[in-house]
């Protein structure tokens, strides 16, 4: 018979420890990074925007212009430390815009 956890604990704190039992957290960070993307990117990017992968830690993001591409892969660092802040913590360390 399993044991009851009489401590109480938050919505928030279930859902985390759940998400992190159940190896959820990589499939989370994946839609989490795409979200932060187009927050960070605004429409004037995310109109040129195709798709945005996350594989381990390198962030593919496929563009349909070419001048923008140009554009963006000056700040990628900046891009990189953006979306690592907004989500609260170092999941991209790489950058490749296509």
């Amino acid at each position: 018979m399993a044991k009851r956890n009489n401590e109480h604990i938050s919505i928030s704190d279930a859902l985390k420890e759940f998400v992190e039992t159940n190896k959820l957290e990589k499939g989370l960070d994946k839609v989490n990074v795409a979200d932060a993307w187009a927050d960070l990117m605004g429409n004037g990017v995310n109109n040129y925007t195709r798709s945005v992968n996350l594989e381990r830690d390198t962030l593919y993001v496929q563009l349909n212009s070419s001048v923008l591409r140009e554009e963006l892969s000056y700040g990628k660092e900046k891009i990189i430390m953006m979306i690592n802040e907004a989500l609260g913590k170092e999941i991209v360390k790489k950058l490749i815009l296509r």
